[in-house]
């Protein structure tokens, strides 16, 4: 009798610890969040630059270039041009304006050149990544741009 009255206590305590368990587990619906688009009006200048891996800023002055995106004309100008993945103004567009992976430049008579293409947050300021090879493939070059207004 002592048995049984055991097991059948367990039972009502795993039945209990069962309905617990399924009632405390619900499944929440979490809106996902829309992006907005990404806005690259503006100028912008190189805070970091790379070729192979090596750092370029102790070698070349690049504080005098800067290049200005106008998002509403879709066009771009190049202040005091450094060797780059364009070398004359143009028009600029993403791949898409929420997730973009890709910026392709036209300069003004020439074919689109794209770059992969990033739009990150650091240290509380908005920055693009490009990386690039412009002309020899052997030569990779990242460049960071940080927006100065």
């Amino acid at each position: 009798m002592n048995n049984h009255f055991i097991l059948k206590k367990q039972a009502y305590l795993f039945i209990a610890a069962m309905a617990l368990l399924w009632t405390s587990c619900k499944m929440e619906r979490i809106a996902p969040v829309t992006e907005s688009k990404k806005d690259l009006t503006g100028t912008w200048k190189v805070v970091q630059a790379t070729r192979n891996g090596t750092n370029l800023l102790p070698i070349y002055d690049f504080t005098q270039f800067s290049i200005k995106f106008d998002a509403t004309t879709g066009s771009y100008n190049l202040l005091n041009p450094v060797p780059f993945i364009v070398g004359a103004d143009g028009k600029f567009s993403l791949d898409d304006p929420q997730y973009p992976y890709k910026l392709t430049f036209t300069a003004a008579g020439a074919t689109p050149v794209a770059t992969a293409f990033n739009y990150p947050i650091i240290n509380g300021t908005r920055q693009i990544i490009m990386t690039f090879s412009p002309g020899c493939s052997q030569n990779t070059y990242v460049f960071t741009l940080s927006k100065t207004n």
